[in-house]
């Protein structure tokens, strides 16, 4: 596995970390899939107080050594006491003393972004968090909430980037190398799209560029991302042979003329909020909704799981 630096804090990271959004659904073999990571040094695992599954993050992670851990809070909770409660529940969900990388989940521009990032330093100066990220800002909201810190870094953005949603490289990328910032690619694979029907010539070239480096279309895939300087990602593997695979991705190189035959490809896919970013971003009041969502989903499925296994 192959580490790369965060940000200018002078600590390695690995390039490929696991995400845990829309776990739940089989908690066991998730945490399983979890420590597989560990143990493949894909130690950086990424959860988020909107997501609810910190608490299985906490049960995976107990005991293991090397990872590093990132979290969230929700943009309902930038009110600066809401962020010292979200990160005190966070610590207890995942059950270590101290959060690797603090991240703003998205930005919340009904909240002085001044306000939430105080507390962010606050948080810092207790050493209840090593490091503070942001995820989903744009170039402008990266450069306020830095401009509002006064003596922290924001080492990372976490947006989402793949070979089909290129919106990062609008700026973001460029100005990402330049300052040392790193990013943290969300749903590296498109959420599945480069499995498509309609991104066949994508998914045939993946394909035919995995043949000779005896990798899947999914290695290629990520390989791509990883082959920019400040790029980590983290795909979300809830299985642990899907781990082994991703970990794959990792430690060889593509050849330039592959590199930029991929880029060239015209096949593209708006970002997950797509139209509705710019809504998203105006309140945090949709944050609350969504875990509360994501919460039922869990235990709904849980539910089920135990009354099937009552019936065998």
């Amino acid at each position: 596995m192959k580490f790369k630096n965060l940000g200018n804090t002078g600590e390695k990271i690995p390039e490929i970390g696991l995400g845990t959004w829309k776990m739940g659904i089989d908690p066991e073999k998730e945490k399983s899939a979890i420590r597989k990571a560990i143990k493949l040094d894909m130690g950086f695992i990424d959860t988020a107080e909107m997501y609810g599954t910190e608490q299985i993050v906490g049960d995976a992670i107990k005991g293991e050594k090397g990872v590093f851990v990132a979290t969230k809070v929700s943009p309902h909770h930038f009110h600066y006491d809401d962020v010292i409660r979200s990160c005190n529940a966070s610590l207890k969900n995942l059950g270590v003393k101290q959060i690797d990388l603090y991240q703003l989940h998205w930005p919340n521009h009904s909240i002085p972004i001044a306000e939430t990032m105080r507390a962010m330093e606050r948080l810092a100066d207790s050493g209840k968090i090593r490091h503070i990220g942001v995820s989903n800002f744009n170039l402008g909201e990266f450069e306020d909430a830095q401009h509002s810190m006064s003596k922290y870094e924001i080492v990372s953005n976490q947006v989402e980037y793949s070979i089909l949603v290129r919106g990062v490289e609008k700026g973001m990328l460029e100005y990402c190398n330049r300052n040392n910032i790193t990013i943290i690619a969300y749903s590296p694979l498109a959420r599945g799209a480069i499995f498509d029907q309609k991104n066949s010539k994508l998914l045939a070239l993946l394909d035919s560029i995995g043949r000779v480096h005896r990798k899947s279309a999914v290695q290629v895939a990520l390989n791509w991302l990883l082959e920019k300087k400040c790029v980590v990602a983290i795909p979300k593997a809830a299985r642990a042979e899907h781990v082994a695979e991703i970990a794959g991705s990792s430690g060889w190189k593509l050849a330039k003329a592959e590199e930029l035959e991929l880029a060239s490809l015209k096949e593209r896919r708006k970002t997950l909020a797509g139209a509705f970013e710019p809504i998203i971003k105006s309140s945090g009041a949709w944050a609350g909704i969504a875990h509360s969502l994501y919460k039922r989903r869990t235990k709904s499925h849980l539910k089920s799981r135990t009354t099937k296994s009552s019936k065998k």
